[in-house]
């Protein structure tokens, strides 16, 4: 037998303080599904592109009307959606270096979501991007790569994720299962972020006062889009349960709030601090650090 292939006998019982679903029972020789070559070289040039866009809009925050596909008003709009693209950094690229495809999978559906509605705002808004004569060239020539890339992006991991399906082969069995507690509080984060998510896409101008930063109707759109893929991990998460194929979400998990915690220290006062949007935000952003570091760390021990 190879490394993926494994006979293994596992008795079934799953501890009390564990979600439902693992560890699994007993099992005979398998061969494990591996992640295909062109679902690898997608989730690692992915990576590479969500780290442009976050250069774009966390280093030259102050020249979006430059170096962006759309202007991008406020400081604090521009860093949260950078700090999202920089999360995804470690998610693709870690993704990306796994060798079966239960390990990488994490990745996929929300980044395929996420992909989507931006090409939707983006065709929504297509006003307000910087293409015409009176850009310069060097911009519109990014706001080309933006659409290409939004249109290219979704239709390819599409395909390829329909090709990953037909790739022989199962999954590992799931040998460690997530404790009830963190199951609860990714639950409670899934369904906050789903909400807000929604709400911001669906109905930009009502939802929009309610968040704790001016936003425009784009940038409340683009936003909820962020938020809505960022639920649906946390809901993918517990939906596979095992830390050892999470670590790329948990990566991502810890990552994000750290950045989002340094744009608001870098711009405070954007920030409506004395809102209940505020607290809910805060809290949120503290939850995923312990959901993702917890999840990491079982991770790691594996």
């Amino acid at each position: 037998m190879n490394t993926d292939t494994v006979r293994y006998a596992e008795t079934g019982e799953r501890p009390a303080n564990q979600c439902p679903g693992g560890p699994e029972g007993p099992r005979t020789a398998v061969a494990f599904r591996p992640l295909a070559p062109g679902l690898r070289w997608l989730l690692f040039t992915a990576s590479v592109l969500v780290a442009l866009a976050g250069i774009q809009l966390l280093v030259f925050t102050a020249h979006t009307g430059q170096y962006f596909a759309f202007t991008i008003t406020n400081p604090l709009a521009a860093v949260f959606l950078g700090a999202g693209y920089w999360a995804a950094v470690p998610i693709e690229a870690l993704a990306a270096r796994q060798r079966r495809w239960a390990n990488a999978r994490i990745s996929v559906p929300a980044v395929l979501v996420f992909t989507v509605l931006t090409l939707a705002v983006t065709l929504t808004h297509l006003g307000q991007l910087h293409l015409g004569g009176r850009y310069k060239a060097g911009t519109q020539a990014v706001t080309v790569a933006w659409l290409a890339i939004y249109v290219l992006v979704p239709a390819l991991m599409a395909t390829l994720l329909v090709r990953q399906s037909r790739t022989p082969g199962t999954d590992p069995p799931r040998t460690a299962g997530l404790p009830r507690w963190l199951c609860a509080a990714l639950g409670a984060q899934a369904a906050v972020l789903l909400g807000a998510g929604i709400a911001l896409f669906a109905a930009p101008a009502q939802a929009a006062p309610l968040w704790p930063w001016h936003l425009t109707p784009m940038l409340a759109e683009a936003t909820g889009a962020w938020l809505i893929a960022l639920g649906i991990a946390s809901a993918h998460v517990i939906a596979e349960r095992d830390p050892r194929r999470l670590r790329p979400a948990a990566a991502g998990s810890i990552v994000l709030p750290v950045l989002l915690a340094a744009a608001l220290a870098r711009y405070p006062h954007q920030f409506h601090w004395h809102s209940a949007a505020a607290i809910v935000y805060l809290a949120v952003l503290a939850t995923m650090l312990l959901t993702g570091t917890a999840i990491l760390g079982r991770g790691l021990r594996r």
